[in-house]
């Protein structure tokens, strides 16, 4: 089994998704999904501990309720990039991380370094923007 250094970063000079690579983005994604789950964790527990929605102010159950809402919105986020971060470990497993999933293309290091759970290479990404753009301005 390859072993790859903490402070390793891939390089272009490398085969494209080789073994290092897979390890490097396999422990990226793991590390950033346990961070994810660590803070939902910690802030639904301290929201539990802070619950105010027995104050008899409405003003103060109408802020509290709002506040609630934004944090479940965000908790709500949270879920879906874990999915996303499940599917990418998935995609790594079965051989598929790394290549665009319309043109099968790779996607390229750097793009996967700063968006681990990217499913699209820059062109198909910026042409998906485009479609969605034409169907948001009509």
């Amino acid at each position: 089994m390859v072993k790859i250094s903490k402070t390793y970063v891939p390089n272009l000079k490398e085969k494209y998704m080789c073994e290092k690579h897979k390890i490097f983005f396999k422990k990226k994604l793991s590390e950033w999904k346990a961070e994810i789950i660590k803070s939902n964790n910690e802030a639904l527990y301290n929201k539990s501990l802070d619950d105010n929605s027995t104050s008899a102010d409405i003003v103060d159950q109408a802020s509290s309720y709002t506040e609630k809402n934004v944090e479940m919105r965000a908790i709500n986020r949270q879920i879906k990039l874990i999915s996303k971060i499940d599917q990418a470990l998935k995609k790594i497993k079965d051989g598929t991380y790394g290549y665009c999933e319309e043109t099968g293309e790779p996607i390229g290091i750097k793009r996967l370094i700063a968006r681990p759970i990217a499913t699209l290479c820059i062109a198909a990404q910026e042409k998906h923007e485009k479609e969605e753009k034409v169907y948001a301005d009509l």
